[in-house]
């Protein structure tokens, strides 16, 4: 089995797993208890929220709330700040986020709010005039993810927040960076961020663990209200064994970035060169710089993506169409619709997503296996008159 699926999620590291066992056997207390042995799980989570205030470089471990995923992570920021401050109704987000945060918007719009949808270019590239004109005094939040996670394009969240505060210093920007924890480094203060939700299962954590980081000047209701927990900001107990486990993987990624952004971007960049030179109907969806390392998107023109990756699949080659959350769906990606991606590739792209343990005899295999397989679909396709004269022009 050869797994380029990373961005829908990763394999458990061994040493994230090993780090957590003791929680669920000998170390099992609830962390909120007062006796002496509860205090080991208590000391792991503050531990843990060192480790990933770290990781992003946030100014105080108080600044970390530990949630259940990135879902969970956004809708406690977004919601959070809105209910905050009900004033104001206007909010600023783009064409191209996940759909969890997508569809909150859809929702919130049923309730009074006005959303914004700011437009990308066909490289997937924000536009940062349009941004700059939207923002107004009743715009009480930004959210613009920091990499896509279809096509891996980096937005400049500095320069978003430098347009944000230039314009409204009141407006709060969250930001999805659930695709890049353990891709590229990460700094909440340099980027001048309010809030940011990572998930652990997209850095080798294992699922149903993620945090967001809301900073000392930013208010937020709570999402889950019950006991407690995380300072009252999310209530529930503690998943001891899964916030250990994101710990670890925190710092196994950031040991692995330089290995990410050469010899993961090395493999990522022999595998797309390969597959745009010998496949005819190839074209790439995404921009060639600016992108996460691990990343590429492209579309098979006059193809059908479920097909291909049926084909794929029988090879024991894993990789999607598009987000994972949306795979059951037919309907072509809504990010490479926002890109102006053409109707001839849209329905026909794959995007691959390596990470540290793809390893170049698997690229290789699959360099070699994608041209015959594309090969296979297109001699049954109806459209042989449109991929002749495609086949010419290349």
């Amino acid at each position: 089995m050869i797994y380029l699926d990373n961005n829908a999620t990763t394999k458990v590291d061994e040493k994230v797993l090993e780090s957590m066992m003791p929680y669920f056997t000998e170390e099992y207390a609830n962390p909120s208890s007062i006796y002496d042995f509860s205090k080991k799980s208590s000391r792991a989570i503050k531990e843990a929220r060192g480790v990933i205030k770290d990781f992003i470089n946030a100014n105080d471990e108080k600044e970390i709330i530990f949630t259940s995923c990135g879902s969970e992570s956004a809708n406690t920021a977004i919601k959070g700040v809105l209910n905050y401050n009900k004033a104001k109704k206007h909010i600023v987000t783009t064409k191209v986020e996940h759909p969890c945060v997508l569809n909150v918007y859809k929702s919130l719009e049923k309730h009074g709010y006005k959303v914004d949808y700011l437009s990308v270019n066909s490289n997937g590239d924000l536009d940062l005039e349009e941004l700059d004109s939207v923002i107004n005094p009743e715009t009480a939040l930004v959210s613009i993810m920091w990499a896509n996670n279809e096509t891996g394009v980096i937005n400049p969240i500095k320069k978003v927040s430098e347009i944000i505060k230039s314009k409204n210093p009141d407006t709060k920007l969250f930001v999805d960076a659930v695709q890049v924890a353990g891709k590229i480094p990460m700094d909440v203060q340099e980027m001048g961020i309010d809030l940011l939700g990572i998930s652990g299962h997209k850095f080798h954590a294992p699922k149903g663990v993620g945090a967001l980081y809301v900073n000392s000047k930013t208010m937020i209701t709570p999402l889950i209200i019950g006991g407690h927990q995380e300072r009252g900001k999310r209530a529930g107990t503690e998943n001891v064994p899964y916030i250990v486990g994101m710990a670890k993987a925190a710092e196994l990624a950031q040991n692995a970035l330089k290995y990410e952004l050469t010899e993961v971007k090395r493999l990522r960049d022999k595998l797309e060169t390969n597959l745009l030179k010998n496949i005819y109907n190839a074209r790439l969806n995404t921009a060639v710089t600016n992108r996460v390392p691990n990343t590429t998107n492209i579309g098979f023109e006059y193809v059908e993506g479920e097909l291909i990756l049926l084909h794929m699949s029988d090879l024991g080659i894993c990789a999607s169409s598009g987000s994972a959350c949306t795979s059951g769906s037919l309907e072509p990606s809504h990010v490479l619709r926002a890109m102006n991606v053409p109707f001839t590739a849209i329905h026909g792209s794959i995007r691959f997503s390596l990470s540290r343990y793809t390893t170049e005899k698997e690229v290789d295999f699959v360099c070699e296996k994608m041209p015959q397989i594309i090969e296979k679909i297109t001699a049954i396709s109806p459209f042989q008159d449109e991929l002749a004269a495609l086949k010419a022009r290349k």
